[in-house]
């Protein structure tokens, strides 16, 4: 099994290789990037973010009629949201094998502080981690430190390291590459 991230064109450029190397890393499996052929689904003009779970729909449509049965990561750039929450890192639906992570909150940027790739890099691929390992059937952690911490925060998702804490690990599926 491998993982495919799709990086949406108005995602950061550059970022790709790095964030592919540290995400296989993690969950040590082969990770694939290539364009976005994913259409975008699901903005909601009010609120000038997307809906996570229609932009998921949208992947899983895309997956049916591409018969991809490997999971799959969306890397976007538009601001996400599911309902009851007013924003969202990243969203998976285990079930269909369908993630999706925005960098629009993940960019120092955005909190007024000096831009650098560095952190960019590392929160999407903690964020990245995250989403696919809820696709292999982990759940949340309550430890701070673990990929699978679930982050309300950017000094939340800052402290999480690049990797499980041992509980979650031993929860890994016995199939992936990880045990």
């Amino acid at each position: 099994m491998h993982i495919h991230i799709f990086w949406d064109t108005l995602s950061p450029f550059g970022l790709q290789a790095p964030v592919k190397r540290n995400i296989s890393a993690i969950i040590g499996m082969p990770v694939t990037v290539s364009d976005n052929p994913v259409r975008i689904m699901g903005y909601v003009d009010g609120r000038k973010q997307i809906d996570a779970q229609v932009l998921l729909d949208s992947i899983h449509a895309f997956k049916r009629f591409n018969d991809v049965e490997e999971p799959l990561l969306l890397v976007v750039r538009q601001d996400l949201f599911k309902n009851g929450n007013s924003f969202v890192f990243g969203l998976a639906r285990e079930s269909i094998g369908a993630a999706v992570v925005s960098t629009a909150r993940l960019s120092n940027e955005y909190y007024d502080r000096p831009g650098d790739d560095d952190d960019l890099i590392d929160r999407i691929t903690k964020e990245g981690a995250h989403e696919i390992l809820h696709l292999l059937g982990l759940g949340h952690c309550t430890n701070p430190e673990c990929v699978m911490f679930k982050p309300d925060t950017l000094d939340e998702l800052d402290r999480k390291k690049k990797m499980l804490c041992q509980a979650c690990h031993d929860q890994v599926p016995e199939n992936s590459s990880l045990e």
